[in-house]
């Protein structure tokens, strides 16, 4: 099958399209013939930390939603035509406040979904809403499942309240903006580009100003109960400065510098929470396939690349071009 695989070299320089064997199949496992996998920053670190020349070849790729081709003789969700996408968490069944030990995700250490085909647990897929197309469930679960989590499980948004989404653009926040809408909440939002403010205010956004800008200034009659922060150091400050006293602040990434200052008086007197979110449970997976299925909710989906320009995937990702996601398509016949 063909695959896009990183070895021996860091970073995009390290990937090539090349023949790799099919995955066996299980007695519990299901093989799907991948139609669009999705690709997320969180592709671009798993290249940009494999260091060593001699570490095996990967398949990298956490998200694909295709079609069910075999399947494992005591295999029972699933049968051979069935519609399905990829859930890229590995070992988190129920909702809990922390993910347990041994929790992975698709594509690191295993091999991922940028294949033509992909094989795993009957348990770590589920049905391709039918209001999705291949192209939109292909790029939808891990960012979805995300800002599902940080949302709702961690920041418990209510639909009286105003979320701030610094950085708007990426996949997670992108359904984040669309996710807090759909709940009847208001919505402020920031980034550097100026194209993608007014895009976020297309999607319906009620408020959009420059990342660069003085937020407090900005919005000096806005109150700040939920603030989903991915950037980190360059605006962790400027963040827990603008939310209100006994507001919420939900992290679950960092573009920039990880390494922040906190000035800890400050933050106990202002009776700040901090949070952090990570992906999620396949329970709350189930959970936001409901969610959007009801409230008719599709990703923000700016393009999908043939497998052969997968090098100019990951070079508009990692130069942060895309408004939403991002999917390479495995559909070769």
């Amino acid at each position: 099958m063909k695959a896009i695989v990183h070895e021996q070299k860091v970073g995009v320089e390290g990937l090539t399209v090349k023949e790799m064997e099919e995955p066996m199949l299980g007695e519990k496992e299901v093989k799907v013939k991948v139609h669009t996998a999705g690709l997320n920053r969180r592709d671009l670190a798993v290249i940009t930390k494999r260091h060593q020349p001699e570490d095996p070849a990967l398949i990298p790729g956490s998200d694909a939603a295709g079609t069910v081709i075999e399947v494992g003789e005591k295999v029972s969700r699933f049968q051979i035509g069935d519609e399905v996408l990829v859930n890229p968490g590995l070992g988190w069944q129920k909702n809990s406040s922390a993910p347990p030990e041994g929790f992975e995700i698709v594509g690191l250490p295993d091999h991922g979904t940028f294949a033509q085909f992909y094989t795993s647990d009957e348990n770590h897929f589920e049905a391709k809403p039918s209001h999705l197309s291949f192209e939109e469930a292909g790029v939808l679960s891990l960012a979805a499942l995300t800002a599902y989590r940080a949302l709702f499980t961690r920041g418990n948004l209510q639909k009286d309240q105003t979320v701030m989404l610094p950085g708007i653009g990426s996949g997670v926040l992108t359904f984040a903006l669309k996710y807090a809408k759909a709940i009847g909440a208001r919505v402020i939002v920031t980034s550097r580009s100026e194209d993608k403010l007014q895009q976020a205010l297309t999607l319906g956004a009620d408020r959009a100003i420059h990342t660069e800008d003085d937020w407090n200034e900005a919005l000096h009659n806005e109150s700040i109960d939920l603030l989903i922060e991915s950037i980190g150091k360059a605006t962790f400050d400027k963040s827990l400065n603008i939310i209100r006293k006994g507001g919420t602040v939900v992290t679950f990434g960092a573009t920039t510098e990880d390494q922040i200052q906190l000035d800890i008086r400050k933050f106990f007197y202002g009776q700040y929470n901090l949070l952090g979110s990570t992906m999620g449970s396949a329970e709350e997976l189930k959970e936001m396939l409901q969610f959007i299925e009801k409230h008719n909710i599709k990703p923000q989906l700016d393009r999908v690349f043939s497998l052969e320009n997968y090098k100019n995937a990951f070079e508009y990702l990692r130069d942060t071009k895309n408004f939403g996601k991002i999917g390479i398509s495995f559909n070769l016949d």
